[in-house]
């Protein structure tokens, strides 16, 4: 009796899991798959992306508004991917940008109270201002990145001594130094990739470490650029010219850094004539001349 009894349970289970497959298998699957491949969820980045993408597109269309030559746009052109700016429509969104500026900068003049003073000096400064606010900005951008790219290299150049010491080629050592920098140096790690990927096209090494050296905009990098293409040319060893060029950068930076701290002694002559002096003769002076005001108000009181 037991035996039956425990028969029909198993059967039982059979028949409903069974069932249970049978109805619910689109839900299994969709939930097997959330798991193998989960879908990217629609975060706040992602708005603001899209957000941002819809901005720019409408706003490109505001470029055609101002006349430019082919000579301007590559030197914008050009600019624009030393702030690491490559895209194709990055030139579009400058000059939309301008634009938007000047529109921006007209109406606040128009809706405020400076119409009623002089609007035709009013509306000229809008309208540089708005044109050449998004150049300063652009050469604002470049510098900071310029800046990050000096810093970053004498790091690069000694992991690509290590990487080619190690035995690795010199192609095999850029894409490992790109990879391992990716955290610490993005932008040189990014540079470092196109300098790959274009050898990787076909492109001559040569010439893809000058495209580097354009790109970056940076005297210490074309002279790096330089150096390497040399080597390569005079079949010198590599991790001794990359070794050695390091230990200079590093020498240069340690006596820019000493000659901007002996610089500070004079810069402070400044602000110590014109801030703290005055403060100085107020406390150490203030109670003398307070006496004497006194004391003569006595004298010709009497």
């Amino acid at each position: 009796m037991s035996f039956a009894i425990l028969a029909f349970c198993c059967i039982f289970l059979l028949v409903a899991s069974a069932g249970l497959l049978l109805f619910h298998r689109q839900d299994l699957l969709q939930r097997i798959a959330a798991i193998v491949a989960p879908r990217r969820r629609r975060t706040l980045s992602d708005a603001l992306q899209q957000t941002s993408t819809s901005i720019g597109v409408v706003v490109e269309k505001f470029e055609r508004v101002i006349p430019k030559s082919s000579a301007e746009v590559s030197v914008v052109q050009q600019r624009l991917i030393q702030a690491g700016y490559r895209k194709d429509a990055a030139v579009n969104l400058f000059y939309g940008g301008k634009v938007v500026t000047i529109a921006a900068l007209c109406a606040v003049v128009t809706f405020t109270e400076l119409i009623n003073q002089s609007p035709f000096i009013f509306y000229a400064a809008a309208i540089g201002l708005g044109y050449l606010g998004p150049d300063f900005w652009l050469g604002k951008m470049i510098s900071s990145r310029q800046s990050k790219i000096r810093t970053s290299l004498p790091d690069v150049l000694d992991l690509l001594v290590i990487c080619v010491e190690a035995g690795l080629g010199l192609d095999q050592a850029v894409a490992r130094t790109a990879q391992e920098l990716r955290c610490t140096h993005p932008i040189f790690a990014e540079e470092l990739d196109i300098v790959v990927l274009e050898q990787r096209a076909g492109l001559v090494r040569a010439d893809a470490w000058r495209h580097l050296a354009e790109r970056t905009g940076v005297d210490v990098v074309r002279n790096f650029v330089s150096i390497l293409v040399q080597s390569e040319q005079f079949g010198t060893s590599i991790a001794k010219t990359l070794r050695t060029h390091s230990d200079t950068i590093r020498t240069q930076r340690i006596q820019t850094i000493e000659e901007l701290a002996a610089k500070t002694t004079i810069k402070l002559i400044f602000p110590l004539v014109l801030f703290i002096f005055p403060c100085l003769f107020l406390v150490t002076l203030g109670p003398a001349v307070i006496l004497m005001s006194e004391s003569f108000k006595n004298f010709l009181g009497q």
